[in-house]
């Protein structure tokens, strides 16, 4: 497949920059990948748009506040996005900065006595930093980090004041995480799971559905935009994994029992088809995976997706193309333009069945 099929004309009005008042308002667009049908629903009706009996596989995974805010010595402002840190302590982090960094230098996080010395440079406008005084990665972010939100989401249009920045602050802590979010680790948001609430989860029980959870830090590489013109010479990033015991068990005895397994998300599909072997058992596992999932690829476990609208030319849409055909996922997404959905991070969904 070509990276120019992958493309399609969005208004940019349509980019979700707010999230809705409340998670399961969204809108869903319920697709029939054996017939191409489509329908539209609100996400708080899922428990009875799924099939009886269904596994759904959710990702665990909770966003860090990622994003921090530095000066220089000269008073240059630093913009940095923790990426991970490596068993020695050290930090691997994207930064952004109006002239050039050197190694050696120290950064101070803003709001705190904290610096960053910056050891050496990885690749292109990424380095690896020291903590200075050395702490945990999760300990300084917790004090000095602020959610990672997608660069299509601006923030500051609206309301200026401290105050105003203060609340808004607030609300993308918890609407840019999953109320289910347990392992820390995310750069970015499973953002399927969104739009879930305790009240859908209990309705889900209560009408027989169960769920099992898998893991996968969502790492920046989900937003980068794919630069060859044929999608097998694509390198695909890595993201870390953990399929437990206890979900492989639950994925094997529902294929046993022909019960459709449901993906929440790509990101819970791609660590199924990690673990899956070609007969479809799924084995228990952790680690990396650098799955690039496209057309043709044949899926081994996922029958169901929710997942939301994604970015044209993306490794997202690519799985989206293998799971139900790019004819039949194009005209669900011109449909949803038509019916002026919300799209990206914050925005609606779909349920593909």
């Amino acid at each position: 497949m070509r990276t120019s099929e992958l493309q399609y004309e969005l208004p940019t009005e349509l980019i979700a920059q707010e999230p809705p008042e409340q998670r399961d308002a969204s809108r869903l667009l319920v697709l029939d990948r054996s017939t191409g049908t489509l329908r539209h629903e609100v996400f708080a009706r899922l428990p009875h748009l799924l099939p009886p009996k269904a596994l759904l596989v959710m990702n665990d995974t909770r966003v860090l506040p990622a994003r921090l805010y530095m000066a220089r010595r000269s008073g240059g402002r630093v913009e940095g996005l923790f990426l991970r840190e490596t068993e020695a302590g050290a930090w691997e982090i994207m930064l952004t900065a109006s002239g050039r960094l050197k190694t050696g230098e120290e950064l101070r996080i803003n709001g705190s006595t904290r610096r960053l010395r910056l050891t050496r440079s990885a690749k292109a406008g990424v380095w690896f930093a020291e903590p200075v005084p050395c702490a945990p990665a999760v300990e300084i972010l917790a004090e000095c980090g602020h959610p990672p939100l997608p660069p299509y989401i601006r923030r500051g249009t609206q309301d200026n004041s401290t105050a105003g920045k203060d609340e808004r602050e607030r609300l993308d802590r918890d609407r840019y995480q999953t109320v289910y979010a347990r392992r820390p680790g995310a750069v970015a948001a499973p953002t399927a799971g969104l739009h879930f609430t305790p009240a859908v989860l209990n309705e889900l029980r209560t009408a027989g559905i169960e769920t099992s959870f898998v893991t996968l830090h969502v790492g920046v590489g989900t937003f980068a935009p794919i630069r060859c013109d044929d999608l097998a010479e694509h390198e695909m990033h890595a993201e870390w994994y953990d399929c437990p015991a206890a979900t492989a068990e639950a994925v094997n005895a529902a294929q046993a029992q022909d019960r459709p397994i449901v993906a929440i998300g790509t990101t819970s599909a791609r660590v199924l088809e990690t673990c899956a072997d070609e007969s479809g058992r799924v084995t228990m596992a952790s680690g990396w995976t650098r799955l690039f999932i496209y057309p043709p690829y044949r899926f081994k476990v996922v029958e169901g997706m929710v997942t939301n609208f994604h970015l044209p030319g993306s490794t997202l849409l690519a799985m989206l193309f293998a799971f139900a055909g790019r004819e039949a996922i194009l005209n669900a997404y011109n449909e949803a333009i038509r019916e002026r959905y919300r799209f990206y991070s914050y925005g609606d969904a779909m349920l593909v069945l």
